[in-house]
């Protein structure tokens, strides 16, 4: 053996494993189980701490069918759009305050378009406001079994006390699959349609990924790209949590890759979700995907890298993933109107007044004799 030729090999080794442990690693967490048991494919990091994003929708959603199966409301109860929820940042969809949908629109709404407004407006519509609203999340959350998370408003947009883990994320997907079957078409949506605004699902899965049939996306810069989605083939349905990747296009390759695999892997013998305990480090800090993909520099870095091209498109594929969905999507139909079912019982008065200034009225007005004008 020639050590000569040997030994800067097993020095760039060494050098590259520890650059490897030095540093956070790129890839987020992830999680893969077969829903026929819930046993684990395969696991990333399940435990470690993160931002939701409009993840956070999927637990609007399971909230609203709870308040349904509870008989509060019914999908043709009124989601009405209050001050509040007209402020909300994009996603949103705009509509005017007082503007009134049906659940079942608002639901469809937020799943495809992730409307932020909407999400909102669904939380105070049941509940009767976002705090109440937001205490239903975390009880249910508890109920299920979603240890690693907080809960403080319905859309997802970015809060430091709203967090939760992949293994938490795969809990109420399951949760979803399982308690609530006759909602599975509010998650394999191709696109809605409102008038004229024709709005496409951003998970790039369904059309593209044999059997997908789901769930939900979710961005934000502090917590990346995350994607929920489900699949099924040969009546067997694998469940994958990609969180925390650099663009859309790179959780949709993973997402695709890792479902593939979990096809190709057997479950016999594996743990089970619910049988999974925290471990790793660190598990009580949320990570920050910011500085990562929302700055010049990690543009920069990405460009130099090779890993986008020069209009910023990431290179990134699979062969499990076609390039393009094989036809047109199907659009559904949504929109305000057609609210005939029953308002919740916690639902905040109806009435709101426009932020118009209420006029003073006028001190008496005390005539004086023309005689005392001097």
């Amino acid at each position: 053996m020639n050590l000569n030729r040997v030994l800067p090999t097993l020095t760039a080794c060494v050098l590259s494993a520890l650059s490897l442990t030095a540093t956070p690693a790129a890839a987020g967490p992830s999680l893969v189980i077969d829903l026929d048991g819930g046993r684990v494919l395969s696991q990333e990091d399940a435990f470690q701490r993160w931002y939701p994003a409009s993840l956070t929708k999927l637990l609007t959603a399971y909230v609203a069918f709870r308040a349904v199966a509870a008989g509060e409301v019914t999908l043709t109860s009124p989601v009405r759009i209050t001050k509040n929820a007209a402020k909300e940042p994009p996603s949103k969809m705009g509509y005017p305050v007082g503007s009134v949908m049906t659940l079942d629109s608002a639901l469809k709404i937020i799943m495809v378009k992730s409307a932020n407004d909407v999400a909102t407006a669904i939380g105070e519509s049941i509940a009767g406001s976002e705090k109440d609203f937001a205490a239903r999340m975390n009880a249910e959350s508890k109920r299920l079994g979603m240890t690693g998370s907080h809960w403080v408003n319905a859309h997802g947009l970015h809060d430091e006390r709203q967090y939760t883990t992949a293994h938490d994320l795969a809990v109420l997907a399951a949760a979803i699959r399982r308690d609530f079957p006759q909602h599975a078409s509010y998650f394999n949506l191709e696109g809605i349609v409102d008038g004229k605004s024709k709005m496409t699902n951003h998970n790039d899965l369904i059309g593209r990924f044999e059997g997908a049939d789901g769930m939900k996306t979710g961005y934000t810069c502090p917590a990346g790209f995350n994607l929920v989605a489900s699949a099924t083939r040969g009546g067997r349905t694998l469940l994958a949590v990609v969180i925390g990747e650099r663009s859309s296009e790179e959780r949709a390759v993973k997402a695709a890759d890792l479902l593939a695999a979990g096809f190709g892997r057997s479950a016999a013998g594996a743990v089970t979700l619910a049988s999974m305990t925290p471990s790793g480090e660190g598990l009580d800090r949320t990570t920050n995907m910011r500085d990562r993909i929302c700055t010049k520099a990690a543009y920069k870095a990405r460009l130099d890298a090779g890993e986008i091209d020069s209009r910023g498109r990431v290179i990134v594929s699979s062969p499990h993933l076609a390039e393009k969905p094989a036809r047109e999507p199907v659009l559904v139909a949504v929109g305000l109107g057609g609210a005939t079912g029953p308002r919740s019982p916690h639902a905040a008065d109806e009435i709101e007044y426009a932020d118009v200034p209420i006029p003073t009225p006028r001190p008496d007005y005390r005539p004086v004799s023309a005689t005392a004008v001097r």
